[in-house]
């Protein structure tokens, strides 16, 4: 099952395992469970700490990966290859009792939850979100024996994703209950668990002293800014909604200069990861709802959603932008149950279904390509009169039998049956008919918006909702700069916002020994 280079690589690993584990798997004769049968027996062969052995689940085939003598384990239903490897070598290792990347605070507050919870995940091994949820949901289970969790393969238990409504991964289910959809991280599946933690954390960021460079965004302009803030040895502080941004969301990435290939949640966690070698004050799960301008003391405020504020000399806006939705009836109702924004996470839960693909640029051709290897018919939708992606794109669309493109069409409304969508309706712009689509699946790839409706009269924004700055990142107000998609910047690129980040910063700095001393210093009145 493994090739030797990635055994060699496996073994190296399993040397840090501190205790015995176990794996319990459950297997058929199907082709699948042969495939995991030997999967397990090359990971037990790497181990003098591990064991192997066989019982009967109830999702076959499945295993399970036990710390020998306690209640402690995880379990897989399906094969974790692809994108969920690195979360089976975690929880090999987690398990077997080597120490998580994790801060002390959020490990007490997951062994300090009171309850029984039972997770189960339904993931895609081509899906790049889902592994940060499933290694989430593992580490809690390992911290916490009273925690237990599945990660679930949707497209090798479709009979599952079918019953229970499953339209998007990754998706989560509670003891039996929908619990939530999305890339999910440890302290986010604690804010939803322990109530009380919004509000512990909102007393914490009040009694925060002010800052000399405060990032708002932690996307790839926001990691930048607070890097080259922060090596100036200023006071630097960076809240996120989600450290990555919408990096978290992107496949592959083949153009970011000197790395010929990477992956954006990879990436994401090498921008946070060097955001913590240097002294910033991160603060996730936080987001903006309000900026005040500098009043007579000097310090702009940024007002948070959960009732606290932060306050610093000077800002940088990093916000970013969000996929853009078609707002047409039904889109909403029908989000996450046939309406999706993510081809590579979502579908495989299409197999062999009808599924359209709304929008003609790079993205909704290069999804209708990669969607058409899976689904039984794809449907392009395109307003303008022709495609607009790259030529090599159309070409290969083109040539593929499965694929019908409609242009000059413009989507008026989604429909379902109440639990998931059945079709679409179009408009054709040159004669004025109406047509419906009869699909199971709508992939929206329309382009994006930027994340700026909280900064509306406050500060100048273009016609598109873009904040606008100069060249140095300046905005409108004083001492507020801005950096990456949400801006006016032309092209929005990782490596374009990355400098645009850099830029804003050192302009931020220059505006801070051009106007005051710094916030960690104290002002000293002139004699």
């Amino acid at each position: 099952m493994l090739d030797a280079n990635l055994k060699t690589q496996l073994q190296a690993y399993l040397e840090k395992l501190v205790q015995p584990i176990e794996l319990v798997a459950s297997l058929d004769a199907s082709d699948a469970s042969q495939e995991l049968d030997g999967l397990l027996q090359d990971i037990a062969s790497l181990s003098d700490k591990i064991t192997l052995r066989r019982e009967n689940d109830a999702r076959t085939p499945s295993f399970a990966i036990n710390r020998v003598g306690s209640d402690i384990g995880v379990r897989f239903a399906g094969i974790p290859m692809g994108h969920e490897f690195t979360s089976l070598v975690l929880a090999l290792l987690q398990v077997g009792g080597h120490p998580p990347k994790l801060d002390d605070e959020t490990i007490a507050q997951v062994r300090a939850l009171d309850g029984d919870y039972r997770f189960e995940t339904y993931m895609s091994l081509s899906c790049q979100s889902c592994p940060d949820t499933v290694q989430a949901l593992n580490l809690m289970s390992v911290l916490n024996p009273r925690i237990r969790h599945v990660a679930i393969d949707g497209a090798l238990f479709q009979d599952e994703v079918t019953a229970r409504e499953v339209m998007s991964v990754p998706t989560i289910f509670l003891n039996g209950q929908p619990f939530d959809a999305g890339r999910m991280t440890v302290e986010m599946v604690l804010a939803k668990l322990d109530t009380g933690a919004a509000a512990r954390e909102a007393e914490k960021i009040k009694a925060k002293d002010a800052f000399d460079v405060l990032v708002v965004g932690g996307g790839p302009a926001g990691a930048a800014a607070a890097i080259y803030a922060a090596r100036k040895g200023i006071r630097t502080g960076i809240a996120a909604e989600r450290f990555g941004g919408q990096v978290l969301d992107t496949m592959a990435i083949e153009n970011f200069i000197s790395v010929p290939y990477t992956e954006g949640p990879k990436l994401a966690a090498a921008l946070e990861q060097h955001v913590k070698e240097y002294d910033v004050d991160v603060m996730n799960l936080q987001r903006a709802s309000r900026l005040v301008p500098a009043g007579e003391d000097g310090l702009v405020e940024i007002q948070l959603e959960n009732g606290a504020s932060l306050k610093s000399r000077t800002v940088v806006l990093s916000t970013g932008a969000r996929w853009r939705q078609m707002g047409v009836p039904g889109e909403d109702q029908y989000r996450n149950k046939g309406v999706a924004y993510c081809p590579h996470c979502d579908g495989p839960l299409y197999k062999g279904k009808r599924v359209a693909v709304v929008g003609g640029g790079n993205s909704g051709v290069e999804a209708a390509i990669d969607l058409a290897g899976i689904v039984s018919h794809v449907t392009l939708i395109e307003f303008d009169s022709q495609l607009r992606a790259d030529e090599v794109l159309q070409r290969k669309l083109r040539s593929l039998p499965n694929v019908t493109v409609l242009v000059s069409a413009q989507t008026t409304e989604v429909l379902g049956d109440g639990q998931r969508v059945n079709g679409l309706v179009y408009k054709d712009r040159l004669g004025g008919d109406i047509h419906r689509v009869e699909l199971e699946g709508i992939f929206v790839q329309i382009g994006l918006l930027p994340n700026t409706e909280w900064l509306k009269g406050t500060l100048d924004l273009s016609p598109r909702g873009e904040i606008v700055i100069d060249e140095r990142g300046q905005t409108s107000l004083p001492g507020v700069f801005a950096a990456g998609d949400a801006t006016t910047v032309p092209y929005k690129q990782i490596v374009i916002a990355m400098g645009a980040g850099s830029t804003a910063a050192l302009s931020a700095f220059d505006h801070l020994i051009r106007t005051s001393a710094p916030a960690s210093e104290p002002v000293t009145a002139a004699a």
